[in-house]
């Protein structure tokens, strides 16, 4: 147990393990508020003002509901339904957080979001167009791209393996690989496993959404991975796009 002063007031910080094993940090102020974080992921799990009211949500009330279907072939669909039941509008963003796992980062081009432009994250947000014929890895990359199709590929020459993303209500799409010196840094995260990794996001970021009252928003995402081959060129990444 510590103590942590914070605008003339005391907050009490203490390290608990839940039934899981799992370490969180519970802080309280001698008002009543209270929070408590998980140290995996830096997850807060709960945050109440002094009035013992949960807020670690936005104030708006919302219906959410999430459908998740794998089918008999493997191929895995996610849809989101979002729904204002609120007496005023609210506005959000939204993405799905998918994980790629590759073979080597460096051999591994996407295809589909060629001459988009782009928001880079590591240059505050700085506007560019994508000139290459694909996307490739050299370095760090964490980009938001804009006004996406609606499909994506991932091509995976070593493993003679294609990953397919078909999305729909999501215009963006957010790229992301850390690289060695954040992967090194990130406690959750192992230091060569960037190489192997690679998030491709269906998003709604740079138009966020707004609903009015009673109104409903509805995203969807699909994945598959069909077979190609490099040597034989069996994969044809335009058809994979447009078909």
């Amino acid at each position: 147990m510590g103590n942590l002063t914070m605008s003339d007031q005391k907050v009490s910080v203490e390290m608990q393990k839940d039934a899981n094993g799992l370490e969180k940090v519970v802080l309280k102020e001698p008002r009543g508020a209270s929070a408590q974080v998980y140290l995996f992921g830096g997850h807060v799990t709960s945050w109440k003002n002094d009035r013992g009211e949960d807020v670690k949500i936005w104030p708006h009330s919302f219906e959410f509901r999430l459908r998740v279907v794998l089918a008999p072939g493997g191929d895995l669909t996610l849809i989101s339904r979002i729904r204002n039941t609120d007496s005023k509008p609210f506005t959000f963003t939204f993405a799905y957080h998918t994980y790629f796992s590759v073979s080597d980062i460096s051999e591994v081009p996407v295809e589909g979001l060629e001459t988009l432009d782009y928001l880079d994250n590591l240059q505050n947000k700085e506007r560019f167009t994508e000139q290459g014929d694909a996307i490739t890895f050299e370095s760090e990359v964490d980009r938001i791209y804009l006004s996406t199709p609606t499909k994506i590929a991932i091509i995976d020459h070593e493993k003679k393996r294609t990953f397919v993303l078909k999305k729909d209500g999501l215009a963006d799409a957010v790229v992301w690989n850390p690289w060695e010196r954040k992967a090194k840094a990130m406690v959750d995260f192992g230091d060569d496993e960037y190489k192997h990794m690679l998030c491709i996001e269906a998003a709604a970021v740079e138009k966020p959404i707004t609903l009015k009252p009673g109104e409903e928003w509805k995203g969807r995402q699909e994945l598959s991975a069909v077979p190609s081959s490099y040597f034989s060129g069996q994969l044809d990444p335009q058809k994979v796009l447009q078909g």
